[in-house]
């Protein structure tokens, strides 16, 4: 296949992740109305710390085989494109966009949903086109940072699905300090589970002398820890922390923590 036709067919690739991905975005109320509200320097803010993420991400899984750091900066911006270009044409027909719009909201909303379909168009090569074993171990994912790069993704991912809706601040509200101890337990409990005692496919295998107690600290805590810090960092984007308590807020990042560590234990086993 000659480098144009395989540059179009990571395209259409990058299409079709961007559509999965984003789906359950564009049809979610609260993401046609926070960026009316959201300050501006937000969205720039969220736009623009993004996008060293997609630069990292395109390094691990981009929809096209890369060879230095200017590819893979290449790459996001591609990435970024079809994730607005997909973003705006499903808002449209979906009737949240048109004629009546301002500018200001469309772009906005525009570029709220291009962060999720941004990230489908990048992990559309790893998870819809073929496999390529040069690029299994690209990155360096059997490294620790690496490892927690990945559990990111997925964090990041199901945050930004459930932190702009209301039901998360309606969840938190009814969790008292022992549910939250609770949820924690259970967070903890999965992301293990999940990823070394179920036996999934795509299980990693431990780095050699990491067993017990280690690799729970080492791998599942360390895990958790960043799935909380996503979960905390989406739930200041999205205004979700505003005047609440510092325990009511802590209990706000815990309770979307819990679909934080699953997306981040499902993240290492699928990517």
């Amino acid at each position: 296949m000659s480098p144009t036709a395989a540059f179009g067919v990571g395209l259409a690739r990058a299409g079709a992740g961007a559509v999965i991905f984003g789906l359950p975005m564009f049809m979610t109320q609260e993401m046609w109305h926070l960026p009316v509200y959201m300050p501006e320097w937000k969205l720039i803010a969220l736009l623009a710390l993004f996008f060293p993420f997609l630069v990292a991400l395109s390094w691990h899984a981009g929809f096209e085989n890369t060879f230095s750091w200017r590819d893979d900066v290449v790459d996001a911006l591609v990435a970024y494109a079809v994730g607005f270009a997909i973003s705006g044409a499903m808002l449209w027909l979906l009737g949240v966009i048109d004629e009546r719009t301002s500018l200001r909201a469309g772009v906005g909303q525009v570029a709220l949903q291009a962060v999720p379909a941004s990230i489908g168009a990048l992990l559309a090569q790893s998870q819809l086109g073929e496999r390529d074993p040069a690029r299994s171990t690209r990155g360096g994912v059997n490294h620790w940072g690496s490892d927690l790069f990945i559990m990111a993704v997925g964090a990041l991912f199901l945050c930004f699905n459930m932190a702009p809706t209301e039901e998360m601040a309606l969840i938190a509200m009814q969790v008292g300090e022992p549910l939250a101890i609770a949820l924690i337990a259970l967070s903890l409990a999965v992301m293990h589970a999940f990823v070394y005692g179920v036996a999934f496919r795509g299980r990693p295998r431990p780095a050699r002398g990491l067993a017990g107690w280690r690799l729970f600290l080492h791998s599942t805590l360390s895990g958790y820890l960043v799935a909380l810090a996503i979960s905390a960092g989406m739930l200041w984007i999205f205004g979700r922390l505003d005047g609440l308590s510092v325990s009511a807020g802590i209990q706000a990042v815990v309770v979307l923590g819990l679909p934080a560590a699953v997306g981040a234990a499902a993240a290492r086993l699928i990517l």
